[in-house]
């Protein structure tokens, strides 16, 4: 962890202790491309620092989505332009301060770290597809729907054949589904995988996967939403051993599920 992984040409994964987390670096002439700032300041600047041994090149940041993990250090990488989904946008602004006080709460030991934090959402945005020129390289951004959260962005660089999945794929645990829409989130993942050909997939934590795990992951999440369904009407007592992850992960998707099909 925390050493820089080259899974394509100049395309670059870190994988952090900290929330297991990865973040992206993609490079091109003159300029490059980082996926995902890390939870606070001080994370930010253990990352900038791995970056410069990289390359001196200027930036442009994309947020994968408004999770605090994801976007907490976007300070420290201004004045460049960083890029997200129009929802992730609004979503931070709305909530960041929020988001920020319930880690200063949660996590005491961490308590100044976070209080640190200034919150900055994305400047740039987009509702379903932008395409950015990094020195040279086209980095294709898609919104596929709702999944993880609202607002997930992939990231994908067709030169190299990567996708930067976000949290809609996750590694090494099970999905994250807080904030999620359980009934969605199988839609999106297949709409990704049939659009993006891209043979590694980078998830938002965990290990880089391939295409064979995500669309595993993508079966697990059918049965979660089909099963959600049927416990909405037949009730959960007898349904919940068949569902594909433990209890507690089971219950957060099935009440997420419940609030959608409760409109």
């Amino acid at each position: 962890m925390n050493e820089w992984q080259e899974v394509g040409d100049r395309v670059y994964v870190r994988r952090h202790e900290s929330f297991d987390l990865n973040v992206g670096l993609v490079v091109g002439e003159g300029h490059c491309l980082v996926v995902d700032t890390r939870g606070s300041h001080r994370e930010a600047a253990d990352l900038v620092d791995s970056i410069r041994r990289i390359t001196p090149s200027p930036w442009t940041v994309v947020n994968s989505h408004s999770h605090f993990d994801h976007y907490f250090g976007n300070a420290l990488f201004r004045p460049a332009e960083i890029w997200g989904h129009v929802r992730c946008a609004e979503e931070i602004a709305e909530w960041g301060e929020r988001h920020r006080a319930g880690m200063v709460e949660s996590r005491p030991e961490r308590r100044e770290e976070f209080e640190e934090v200034t919150i900055v959402p994305p400047d740039h945005t987009f509702t379903a597809a932008a395409d950015l020129d990094i020195g040279g390289r086209t980095v294709r951004l898609r919104h596929f729907g709702l999944g993880h959260s609202s607002n997930d962005v992939v990231a994908y660089v067709p030169d190299a054949g990567v996708v930067f999945a976000g949290d809609l794929v996750e590694e090494g645990a099970p999905p994250a589904f807080g904030d999620s829409y359980p009934l969605d989130w199988p839609v999106t993942t297949a709409a990704m995988l049939d659009e993006l050909p891209g043979q590694v997939i980078v998830p938002g934590h965990g290990a880089v996967v391939g295409r064979e795990f995500a669309w595993a992951q993508h079966d697990e999440l059918t049965l979660v939403a089909e099963l959600a369904k049927r416990a909405h009407v037949e009730g959960l007592r007898d349904l919940i051993k068949l569902f594909p992850y433990e209890e507690d992960v089971t219950r957060q998707a099935i009440a997420r599920a419940f609030t959608q099909l409760d409109g």
